[in-house]
């Protein structure tokens, strides 16, 4: 049986294994209120969230995240952190 502190050990350093973008990334989205579009998400990064093309790239890393569990997509594309 594993401890509580071997598990959170385990979150923590796998968090860390993460590229530092998608760690910037996954901190925004868990600081929001509730649920985040990928714009604010953009402006938070400093990106130009009115040129589309700059922020299809983070879309993508938002899905990546979500397909790997990292956070929750929800049915309106919206971004949220897994609790």
């Amino acid at each position: 049986m594993r401890s509580c502190w071997s598990r959170t050990a385990a979150v923590i350093r796998t968090r860390l294994a993460l590229p530092g973008d998608y760690r910037r990334i996954l901190q925004i989205v868990q600081a929001a209120d509730g649920p985040v579009r990928v714009r604010a998400v953009g402006e938070e990064l400093g990106l130009e969230a009115v040129v589309r093309g700059k922020l299809e790239p983070l879309r993508a890393k938002l899905t990546k995240l979500a397909d790997r569990g990292w956070l929750y997509k929800r049915f309106d594309g919206r971004f949220t952190a897994r609790r």
